[in-house]
């Protein structure tokens, strides 16, 4: 029986795609200096997204990296994100028909217009920090939009989730919990004002019928209320902020694809795809082994924490022909795209992200046709669970626009 082939963490935070690529046709399995096992391989990374002999990760890892108590323990333990079984059931269901493809497809026009209102804002001067600028307000304002929350409110929830986020990296160190703690106790106050807010003074929104329909089904306690509208506010804003930011990063970087995509914007919804598929924002799924499994005769050994790496799996050739190339013209995608996980824990707000993501590109696209890299492309960190981005400057000559 084979080991499993060791790289230091920090080896593959820095250089992950080619030791993926290198090591894909060797073996199926890599491990961690910190003991957690990456599988890499395209088929593998499928299957045991819905394989029996795994679940999904709860609070292993925190608790490795000193998370014992407190604000960021207790939003770690109730999210929908990090639970099984009937806990997971119950603390989705209330959601899912928020983020149903038909009523977010009726979203499109509002994203647009938020997009266009965005650009607008900065137009004449003919240059953005992209990020700052455009990527983290879109889908701040569009998850304000869905659950019924006014837009001041974004600079306040945004700065908790985006420190709350690196929770759901499996890198973050102990000297990251105390910034999280802050975060998530902060960002537990804001929500829980809000649902109070709701009881005193009933609106025609999704809080207020979320709020509801949990008091008269008794199936959630407070807490799991507050913390799965805490999970709504930090899938819908951080991880779409950053694959915003990579999509335009890499199709300035490829100028015949993007100006492929101005003329012709039946190309968006391909591009947006291919994107995700190339440089995802989520670069790895968190499972834990329930016994030892064998994959191609190496030992995956029970009880141990799992990285299913969707970043190596979508460089597969298995899996894609010619996979380190960007092409949006691509013909052969699986059906189902693997940034967004599998099985029961398929991302819930898979359908809100393409919508922001096509509408965000076809705004760009249309409107500043001459958008081009005002240094270097943006800086994506990290190889496992969230990723971070950061520094995107772009700039466009108004009159040309």
């Amino acid at each position: 029986m084979h080991q499993p082939l060791a790289f230091t963490t920090a080896e593959l935070q820095s250089n992950a795609h080619d030791i993926f690529r290198r090591y894909r046709p060797i073996t199926p399995l890599l491990k961690r200096d910190d003991g957690i096992h990456i599988a890499i391989r395209a088929a593998d990374v499928q299957r045991l997204l819905t394989d029996p002999r795994t679940r999904q990760m709860e609070t292993e890892i925190a608790q490795a990296r000193g998370v014992g108590d407190g604000p960021l323990l207790e939003f770690l333990q109730h999210t929908m994100v990090l639970s099984n079984g009937m806990a997971h059931r119950q603390r989705r269901l209330p959601l899912v028909q928020a983020f149903a493809s038909r009523f977010i497809h009726e979203l499109r026009p509002h994203v647009r217009a938020v997009a266009d209102r965005l650009i607008d804002a900065r137009f004449e001067a003919g240059e953005m920090d992209f990020i700052e600028d455009f990527a983290n307000w879109l889908p701040a304002h569009v998850i304000c939009r869905i659950l019924g929350l006014p837009d001041a409110d974004i600079p306040g929830f945004t700065r908790c989730v985006y420190s709350l986020s690196r929770a759901f990296s499996s890198t973050f160190t102990r000297d990251d919990v105390p910034e999280m703690q802050e975060a998530a106790g902060d960002l537990r106050a804001y929500v829980e004002s809000v649902i109070a807010d709701r009881r005193r003074h009933p609106r025609e929104d999704f809080i207020t019928a979320f709020v509801a329909a949990c008091d008269a089904s008794g199936t959630l306690s407070h807490t799991e209320e507050v913390v799965q509208l805490m999970t709504i506010l930090l899938g819908g804003t951080d991880t779409t902020r950053s694959a915003l930011a990579i999509q335009t990063s890499l199709l300035l970087q490829h100028q015949e694809q993007w100006q492929a995509v101005c003329r012709d914007p039946a190309l968006v919804p391909g591009a947006v795809l291919e994107c995700l598929r190339y440089e995802p924002a989520v670069a790895s799924v968190p499972r834990v082994t329930l016994e030892d499994i064998v994959l191609d005769g190496t030992l995956l050994p029970g009880g141990r924490v799992l990285s299913l790496s969707t970043l190596s799996a979508m460089r597969d050739p298995a899996l894609y022909a010619d996979p380190d190339r960007l092409d949006i013209r691509r013909r052969d995608p699986p059906r189902r795209h693997l940034v967004f996980g599998g099985g029961v824990h398929r991302c819930l707000g898979e359908a809100l992200a393409k919508v922001e993501l096509e509408e965000g590109l076809a705004a760009l696209t249309q409107r500043l046709p001459a958008l081009e890299l005002d240094g270097g492309p943006v800086a994506v960190q990290g190889a496992f669970g969230i990723r971070t981005v950061q520094s995107l400057r772009v700039r466009w000559e108004p009159g040309n626009a």
